[in-house]
């Protein structure tokens, strides 16, 4: 079976860089795609107030989860309190792992109550910086989660909690032969040459492009096998050698400015 993608868009928010994303949408309409969007509920890190806060952001979400997009709770505020990477281990930071129970279960129902009471019900979890734990995990399965959009096997699978994990592996279009793929977008420094690019990939790979309840439909209750298991460890220390390499010869890079990839 060939590989199959899913396109993932984080920091959803009132001020995230709206030229961009009424562009990045248009294309979405034109081909046909259904994202996966990381709205933050109640967005109060500053890295991400890139333009003046839309007033009408919740009815925009509300058009998206109308048309049949996955909407996905990116986190609680956004804003990173503990230096625990988590599962993953992917950053050292966090706005989740590492706290007690209670705290983080404060947070995920703080976070759940304000989507709904927008009329939002998200579908997923999506972590900021990719960083929760077993607590995370186990709170939001208390409040009704089933889905996690993270992790590095190359196909969905169920956890000892019931969790199911559609895989993000990706911030970029690559070439896999088989697979699911989640690509994250983050679009606030996004300009027309990247909305340019975004939409001649989009067009190159349509025919590999799906939707998240396509995904769970196929590989629902599947249980995650040694397969999996083995390939996200090869997977993300590849990812990490290839970044250590960057990073070690950026000094000596005068001239050429590095764009660091891990995505393998």
């Amino acid at each position: 079976m060939r590989a199959q993608y899913l396109l993932r868009f984080d920091d959803i928010c009132p001020s995230m860089n709206w030229r961009a994303w009424d562009a990045i949408e248009a294309v979405l309409l034109d081909q046909g795609i259904d994202p996966i969007l990381a709205v933050v509920p109640d967005n109060q890190d500053e890295v991400l107030r890139v333009s003046a806060a839309n007033y009408l952001f919740w009815d925009r979400v509300r058009e998206w989860q109308a048309r049949g997009w996955t909407i996905g709770m990116h986190g609680w505020q956004h804003r990173f309190v503990t230096k625990d990477g988590g599962i993953l281990a992917v950053n050292e930071f966090s706005e989740f792992a590492g706290l007690p129970q209670c705290e983080q279960q404060r947070k995920l129902q703080a976070g759940l109550e304000i989507l709904q009471e927008h009329g939002i019900h998200p579908k997923v979890w999506i972590a900021p910086a990719h960083s929760f734990d077993t607590v995370t995990i186990q709170g939001l399965g208390q409040l009704g989660f089933r889905y996690i959009s993270d992790g590095f096997s190359p196909l969905p699978h169920v956890d000892e909690f019931g969790m199911t994990w559609i895989p993000q592996q990706l911030w970029s279009f690559r070439w896999r032969p088989f697979g699911v793929w989640t690509i994250c977008f983050h679009i606030n420094g996004w300009a027309r040459a990247d909305i340019m690019a975004f939409k001649e990939r989009t067009t190159r790979y349509r025919g590999t492009i799906s939707s998240f309840s396509t995904i769970v439909d196929r590989y629902d209750g599947r249980q995650k096998t040694l397969f999996d298991h083995t390939a996200a460890l090869v997977y993300r220390s590849a990812a990490q050698a290839k970044l250590a390499v960057t990073q070690l010869i950026r000094p000596f890079s005068r001239n050429t400015t590095l764009r660091v990839d891990t995505t393998m």
